[in-house]
């Protein structure tokens, strides 16, 4: 939570997910409020939708691997002079950013192929358009 000096107002966001859950208030009981408020309507947003809402994760995960990949494990995290713990955090960050890319980029590549050329044109255009046209210029001897 943040105190916007200006408006003079508690402004809170939901952390650790992907949903972006927002509230603010003048005073700490109506930011208490104004929090379950936020994320009641996002429930219920996500019920209408028909998909589950998303909740931060705790930090604690228990994984159950083959005997040969848990050795494999704990001798990589050896040699690298951390825990299995530091480790797998390193490991599991990793992967998790690289899909992460790997998404936005698909996704802007789908972004791209969803415009059709004249759909294009016509952004084009309109922003052509719309922007600020520089004033005409006057003749002078080289346009003479």
């Amino acid at each position: 939570m943040t105190f916007d000096a200006e408006d003079k107002i508690i402004v809170g966001r939901v952390l650790d997910i992907d949903d972006i859950i927002s509230f603010h208030a003048e005073s700490v009981s109506d930011f208490e409020v104004n929090f379950h408020s936020a994320v009641d309507d996002c429930v219920s947003a996500c019920e209408q939708l028909g998909s589950a809402p998303e909740k931060p994760a705790s930090g604690k995960l228990m994984l159950r691997v083959p005997p040969t990949v848990h050795a494999a494990a704990l001798k990589a995290a050896a040699r690298s002079g951390v825990s299995l713990n530091k480790w797998a955090e390193q490991a599991l960050s990793s992967a998790s950013r690289k899909l992460a890319s790997q998404r936005v980029a698909r996704d802007k590549g789908l972004l791209r192929s969803v415009a059709t050329k004249s759909e294009l044109s016509k952004l084009e255009a309109a922003a052509h358009a719309t922007s600020i046209k520089a004033p005409p210029r006057r003749a002078g001897k080289a346009d003479a």
